[in-house]
């Protein structure tokens, strides 16, 4: 692969790069671009979540450490060029990259934005583990300037791990050397030497937004504080859709209304508003082929986080008793205290709630103070009251990623969509002779 005539500098992307051994970041860059080059059914998958059309017969060429011909020094490297070749036409992007801790840097994304203008390439990728609702929604897109129209897109690291997880679990990539590739490319980055990581914590401010919220005190909307807050927590539902997209082999994504999935500064606004009004951050994901969409909240007043899935109750049963034993059936294994069943009435009639074992030792407790009532949903809810550890910026982040997964594995998994009976064939009209008898005798009776 010849390096393109407008590069001064700039070599191939190398499956083993040859590299000082502090250099982490070009080796996991190299490594990644090498393997986007290779494997193409990895190359179309990363590519097309940033909206680019890859076709069959298309080619992806990666270089590193490039340094154009026109007098850019050595300053102006970015740490990567990925060209799509189809036919006659070519699509380029600079990529650039951190690792580890390093979080990416405003003047630099814009300084980058600038050379490839510049040069007619087509946009900026940029790599870290930072996190992004979408690739197409780039973490920093509140800071960089609008006034520069060359689009900026984001692959947090754990995203390029979790396609390549993906695309191995589901056999995607049919030729079995390139498999043999993406397993290894895998290993690599699952390894703590790649520099690959989850969000870990919160930020400094949490701690004291917990105890403000706890102990009655009220948040103001445009302080710095919340701001920086609702960006972690965003950060961290994107990663934990990727950690359960992990565990189920399936792609689970966030659920956004219309308005706010395309509008990172909507939906700024919109979790600010609820975090200050209500002391809740929220979030919803969709898992194909699940009963019910799973919702998470994180309660500041109460310290606690609240995981649950909501069904519909089977109309073909009469009473709420029977509808509910249609749901205790589905809840199978054991459930600790934390887990409730929440009964929606119709009307203006509060939600009632009993614990999961009470009511399978007695499914009539659904009927208490609702007797005339038929319950329309079950709403199935664990409540974790993490006290102290839900203040601290460590232990908030990894027990909710642990209640998350197991909330899922215990109850969610297991729940059905209740769906209506297909009408039947009535008895007395069950065939086309018996109808025209009917009618025939119908008729006689009329002479």
């Amino acid at each position: 692969m010849s390096k393109p005539p407008y590069l001064k500098s700039g070599s191939p992307a190398r499956l083993f790069p040859v590299l000082a051994t502090t250099s982490k970041e070009g080796r996991t860059t190299s490594i990644v671009l090498a393997c986007m080059a290779l494997v193409k059914e990895l190359g179309d998958e990363l590519l097309s979540s940033i909206g680019l059309r890859v076709g069959k017969r298309a080619t992806i060429q990666a270089f590193t450490e490039i340094v154009f011909e026109d007098g850019t020094t050595n300053e102006d490297r970015p740490d990567g060029l990925l060209i799509l070749k189809s036919g006659s036409k070519e699509w380029r992007a600079l990529v650039e990259t951190k690792i580890g801790n390093a979080a990416l840097s405003v003047d630099q994304i814009e300084k980058y934005r600038v050379l490839a203008k510049r040069h007619g390439i087509d946009c900026v990728i940029t790599i870290s583990n930072q996190f992004a609702s979408s690739p197409q929604l780039h973490p920093l897109s509140f800071e960089l300037n609008k006034r520069i129209k060359l689009p900026v897109f984001h692959w947090s690291w754990t995203f390029v791990l979790t396609v390549v997880d993906l695309l191995f679990s589901n056999d995607a990539v049919a030729d079995e050397d390139q498999k043999l590739l993406l397993n290894e490319l895998r290993r690599f980055l699952s390894h703590e030497s790649a520099g690959v990581q989850g969000f870990t914590k919160m930020p400094p401010e949490w701690s004291d937004l917990v105890k403000l919220a706890s102990t009655g005190g009220r948040m103001i909307k445009s302080s710095s504080e919340v701001e920086r807050v609702v960006d972690a927590w965003h950060q961290e539902t994107k990663d934990l859709s990727l950690i359960l997209t992990r565990k189920l082999d399936t792609l689970v994504r966030e659920r956004l209304p219309r308005r706010l999935a395309n509008d990172p500064v909507e939906r700024r606004k919109a979790a600010i508003s609820q975090l200050c009004s209500e002391n809740t951050l929220n979030a919803t994901f969709d898992i194909p082929d699940a009963a019910a969409p799973l919702d998470v909240t994180a309660n500041l007043s109460t310290r606690s986080v609240s995981v649950s899935m909501t069904v519909r109750a089977p109309e073909d049963r009469k009473s709420s008793k029977a509808r509910l034993n249609w749901l205790l059936r589905q809840l199978k294994g054991e459930f600790s205290e934390e887990f409730f069943i929440r009964y929606n009435w119709p009307g203006r009639s509060e939600f009632t709630q009993s614990s999961i074992n009470d009511a399978r030792s007695d499914a009539s407790i659904i009927d208490k103070e609702r007797e005339h009532l038929q319950v329309l949903s079950f709403e199935i809810i664990a409540v974790h009251k993490l006290g102290a550890r839900f203040g601290q910026l460590t232990n908030f982040v990894s027990d909710l990623e642990e209640v998350v997964p197991s909330f899922y594995e215990t109850a969610g998994q297991n729940l059905t969509v209740w769906s209506k009976p297909a009408p039947k064939i009535k008895e007395e009209a069950s065939s086309i002779t018996d109808i025209a008898e009917d009618a025939d005798t119908a008729a006689i009776g009329d002479g």
